[in-house]
């Protein structure tokens, strides 16, 4: 898992120490880094971004000015040269405030509490998306549908496909298929149902979701392209 970031510095050497900080970490991946908090501004509007390392003392439009105009504020990591900041910055609801010069060691630090807090949240969000419960292995779980990829039939079984594991059900397709939301699911082949957000590409005979190719019935593709242009 990767968070989508951004670097803002008005001092170009800063933002290069910063950007090199963040391209090497195996958790962040950089969107962009900008001088200035209108760049910074637009790039939020059109891109999704987690996490923004900011700058405080800019020119113009300083790194609280920048946020105060945010109406959708990523998690914030402050960067500054100057310690008398840091109560005004948690009254931002800052994720960290870090001090120049940077060390790796804090930096990482700091990386890992953003990590943590987005799967924290994530997790709370989880928490009232829509799910179905299953019985498998004698245990009734809940398993949120957003997660699922697809439903397979497997003999007198069905298998569900999610992005963490399978299950085995005993039950019909017929069943699950009156379960799920009509908007998100559809039912591509006898033996298949598919989350068609997961859909990665299709042709006329197959959908793909990863590396696995699920077959189409004849009269399905056209289902499944009015389904992909509806979301």
């Amino acid at each position: 898992m990767k968070l989508n970031c951004v670097v803002v510095d008005d001092s170009a050497i800063q933002r290069m120490t910063v950007t090199k900080l963040v391209t090497n970490h195996q958790n962040l991946n950089l969107v962009g880094d900008f001088s200035n908090a209108i760049e910074t501004k637009n790039c939020l509007t059109n891109k999704e971004v987690d996490l923004i390392f900011l700058d405080i003392e800019m020119p113009v439009i300083n790194g609280f000015d920048l946020l105060d105009g945010l109406k959708i504020k990523p998690q914030i990591i402050f960067i500054t040269s100057k310690a008398e900041y840091a109560v005004k910055a948690f009254d931002y609801d800052a994720t960290d405030y870090l001090q120049k010069p940077i060390s790796p060691q804090r930096f990482s630090a700091a990386v890992k509490r953003a990590m943590d807090l987005y799967v924290l949240r994530k997790e709370n969000i989880d928490e009232d998306s829509e799910h179905i419960f299953i019985k498998s292995n004698l245990k009734k779980l809940k398993i949120f549908t957003s997660k699922i990829k697809w439903i397979e039939a497997y003999g007198d079984y069905v298998k569900v496909v999610t992005e963490d594991e399978n299950h085995l059900v005993l039950s019909t397709m017929k069943s699950f298929e009156s379960e799920l939301s009509k908007e998100r699911f559809i039912r591509v082949h006898k033996s298949f149902i598919i989350n068609i957000d997961k859909v990665d590409k299709f042709n006329s005979k197959f959908a793909e979701i990863g590396v696995t190719k699920i077959p189409l019935s004849r009269n399905k593709k056209e289902d499944l392209v009015k389904a992909l242009a509806s979301v």
